[in-house]
């Protein structure tokens, strides 16, 4: 959400973020609130939530196919329009604010975040970037057993790299070009090295391997009898041993543990991936639509796998992230374009919308053509900025839904 002028929409204040949750509690959403803030709304299965910089983040309800994933992002963008109305907001996609400066950027009034924002200035010198200028698509599939599991974390986190390179999205920041096509991912790698990037634990999953990596992270923050607090550098398994003043930890306390590491692919009920910038929602749909083709039909899996483990073979994960982050699809990994690697990848994608998804085929023309041209998505926002940087031309040219 950010103003015509580039600035982002403040929490607080006139035509805030705060007036848009109350203007959508008014159309049937109902409100959670902290300090009589509404900080996240839900309705028939669907939340809103916000990030650290009042970005608003969608969960929807689960479904089949990505034609209703879909379906239901357009009509929730058309639903904030609605709300919006005749105020000064633009709903904008890119992966990384790219006016603003990340200090002019209000805190979204959560005590989760205040313990946040003191322990991820420890851990990193672009934390607060990530927190407060961030934006990205996400997507959860679900898995059969551990072995199904196993394979699909695998797959997702190997084509980690390749998945940054194609929604590569954020080129800009400050009113300037960065020198990065997803200035986003690479922020990331400046956030927290222990509860970020590709931990061992994705690249040779198991259900024990993953438990045993999320009871070794640091945690952030507790959250006893209604008290937000440092973690202290303690571990999960270090409190379940030996408890805190005396209090031990629940399901709840694991539960929220979980959304406190923030790897390129995450596990709880489903497989999350992460690592893909905020896009159109004609992308955002591709995006869901590739991922599709590729984990629920048997042999388009195994052609993938067999195309990751050869990415994986030049350099290490991070070299090829990085590689990704600095030059989106014009990045090279063992004598070949990522461009390259990405056509080859959406082929089997294709194959497996055959068996599992056809309704969902034609979704992946964007990312087709995006790939065709060898360029990643940033390279249409440079160019537009190039053309015209003033900002209400520009974001006029990248909003949600185009």
């Amino acid at each position: 959400m950010l103003r015509p002028d580039g600035t982002p929409v403040p929490y607080f204040g006139t035509h805030g973020i705060r007036w848009l949750m109350e203007r959508l509690c008014a159309r049937g959403w109902s409100a959670t609130y902290e300090e009589g803030n509404p900080v996240a709304l839900h309705r028939d299965g669907a939340w809103i939530t916000l990030e650290p910089g009042s970005q608003f983040e969608l969960s929807g309800a689960p479904f089949q196919h990505a034609e209703d994933v879909l379906a239901q992002a357009r009509s929730f963008a058309a639903e904030v329009d609605a709300a919006i109305g005749d105020a000064p907001i633009r709903q904008v996609a890119v992966g990384f604010t790219p006016y603003a400066r990340i200090e002019d950027i209000q805190w979204v009034p959560k005590a989760r975040y205040e313990v946040m924002r003191a322990y991820l200035a420890r851990t990193g010198d672009l934390a607060h970037h990530m927190m407060k200028g961030s934006a990205s698509v996400q997507a959860t599939f679900d898995f059969a057993d551990e072995a199904d599991c196993a394979r699909k974390v695998r797959l997702g986190a190997l084509l980690g790299p390749l998945t940054t390179a194609m929604f590569a999205n954020s080129p800009l920041y400050a009113g300037k070009p960065t020198g990065f096509q997803s200035y986003r991912g690479y922020v990331w790698t400046r956030t927290d090295p222990s509860r970020t990037g590709f931990p061992p634990a994705i690249l040779d999953f198991s259900f024990e391997r993953w438990v045993d990596y999320l009871l070794d992270v640091p945690m952030m923050f507790t959250h006893i009898d209604g008290q937000w607090a440092d973690g202290g550098g303690r571990t999960f398994r270090d409190w379940m041993q030996r408890g805190i003043d005396a209090v031990y930890p629940t399901q709840n306390d694991w539960d929220l543990h979980q959304t406190a590491v923030f790897p390129e692919l995450r596990v709880k009920r489903q497989i999350e991936l992460r690592g893909a910038d905020c896009v159109s929602l004609p992308l955002a749909s591709a995006f869901v639509t590739l991922f599709e083709g590729l984990l629920y039909c048997d042999v388009a899996q195994e052609l993938a796998a067999g195309i990751a483990e050869r990415f994986a073979t030049h350099g290490t994960q991070e070299d090829r992230h990085a590689i990704a982050c600095k030059k989106g699809l014009r990045g090279v990994v063992g004598g070949r374009s990522l461009a390259s690697w990405a056509e080859q990848i959406l082929e089997v994608s294709i194959k497996g919308l055959r068996h599992c998804g056809p309704v969902d085929r034609a979704h992946l023309a964007p990312l087709e053509a995006q790939v065709a041209r060898g360029e990643s998505p940033a390279e249409f926002v440079l160019r537009t900025w190039e053309a015209d940087p003033d900002p209400e031309t520009f974001l006029e040219a990248i909003t949600l839904r185009s």
